[in-house]
């Protein structure tokens, strides 16, 4: 060997690739999944001028969650075993099926039903898949490293911004376009075919099957920031928090308290409230519905600035604060359905929507805490299924204003969010060791 040689240093190793942006490119899927629920919900009021009852519109509504909850539990475990990708591209289809559905049921609400239930299904695959694909792909090694509580955060957030833009375009075209029931939609149409496009070259991010071991995390819900320390293999599922996929002691205490109003306060905003204050606004219904949809997802957005730094303290701290934000919105909206007052209405939905976005954030951050990796998909759907419970709140309140009045039943509404917030705090309160 010459001396030049043996002077030669090693050539250093290729720097690995720089992390690309795919998680906001496929996060838009998310928004996707929040347009098309919310965009139906603004036309309700357009629903019922063209003839169909109020027990109707709150059926359809209803009929949502019927599809949601199940589209969530088939898709996740799905998810986890093909994969996030395939999972979600089939649910994003659907949910542009689902759309050209409800656009043919302008022409006869025989098309209404499927239209809404194949929303649902075709959402909450969305959630499950999609949100897990996101949270990956906006985790490393696909993103640089810090940026775990924005991955968390990330699906909610989009999802949110899909509940506030496609309500409110969807009244404005229903208010002011020709063929508004059909053209409402039409929206969504481009924005499902722009966020395949999008998410087209993001990779499949499902962990390696036989891999149970590796990766275990625990988490206490009262950790701030969202602590996780590793699980060790002999601690107990049940008593250490720790859910290896299953729905554990943990999981139940840390979110069945909070989880069904995390979507009965926003509904209760955009979907009751502004068919009891729209007496006086002749003309306008469909507009102010339409505001209202976005005013609520809209305050859960703005109000991530304070999710963040309060997580920062203490993650249940969050989840208190959402459920006591939402009673002191119940409390307002006494008043405004009392009285028909349409500005207060959209102020008690603007608090009830803060209340939702720091309960929402709670609810993703402690659910990707608890989860196994090979198991988020299944552990998220869990958390969506239970939240998307309150979904039914306008049909129950509907059903019990028959012999209640409904600024009493609000009362009680937002007596039982403080007692939530109560509970919830009290369940996860810190153990000495």
């Amino acid at each position: 060997m010459t001396d030049t040689a043996r002077l030669t240093p090693p050539r250093p190793a290729p720097a690995p690739p720089a992390p690309r942006p795919y998680g906001l490119r496929t996060a838009l899927m998310m928004t996707a999944s929040g347009w098309s629920a919310n965009q139906f919900a603004a036309l309700l009021g357009a629903y019922r001028a063209a003839g169909l009852s109020d027990a109707a519109v709150n059926a359809l509504l209803a009929v949502y969650a019927v599809g949601l909850i199940p589209g969530l539990l088939v898709a996740a475990p799905l998810a986890d075993r093909y994969g996030r990708r395939p999972v979600a591209f089939a649910a994003l289809a659907l949910n542009l099926a689902a759309t050209l559905l409800l656009m043919l049921g302008a022409g006869t609400t025989l098309w209404l039903t499927p239209g809404r239930l194949f929303t649902g299904i075709s959402a909450g695959a969305l959630l499950a898949a999609g949100g897990t694909w996101v949270k990956e792909l906006s985790s490393p090694p696909y993103a640089p490293t810090g940026t775990e509580t924005v991955a968390a955060r990330r699906s909610g957030i989009f999802v949110s911004l899909g509940f506030a833009s496609g309500g409110l375009a969807a009244s404005l075209i229903a208010q002011w376009a020709p063929w508004p029931m059909a053209l409402a939609y039409l929206p969504h149409v481009v924005l499902a075919v722009l966020a395949g496009c999008l998410a087209a070259r993001s990779p499949e991010t499902r962990p390696a099957t036989g891999d149970t071991t590796t990766g275990r995390i625990l988490a206490d819900p009262t950790a701030g920031g969202g602590a996780v320390r590793p699980a060790a293999d002999h601690e107990d599922a049940g008593s250490s928090g720790r859910t290896g996929g299953r729905r554990g002691t943990g999981f139940l205490r840390a979110v069945l308290p909070m989880a069904p109003w995390v979507f009965a306060a926003p509904m209760v905003g955009f979907a009751t409230l502004p068919g009891l204050v729209d007496g006086g606004l002749a003309g306008w219904q469909v507009v102010y519905a339409g505001v209202a949809t976005a005013v609520v997802p809209g305050s859960g957005v703005a109000v991530q600035p304070l999710a963040r730094r309060l997580s920062v303290h203490s993650r249940l701290l969050t989840g208190a604060a959402g459920l006591l934000v939402m009673a002191g919105g119940f409390a307002l909206a006494v008043p405004a359905a009392g009285y028909g007052q349409p500005v207060l209405a959209l102020v008690a939905g603007a608090v009830l929507g803060a209340g939702y976005g720091l309960a929402l954030t709670y609810g993703l951050a402690t659910t990707a805490a608890l989860a196994t990796p090979s198991a988020l998909a299944r552990l998220t759907s869990c958390f969506w299924s239970l939240a998307y419970l309150g979904m039914f709140a306008p049909l129950l309140l509907s059903a019990l204003a028959t012999g209640v009045p409904m600024p009493r039943l609000l009362a009680a509404a937002a007596v039982l969010a403080a007692l939530s917030g109560a509970l919830l705090a009290f369940l996860n309160r810190p153990r000495r060791p």
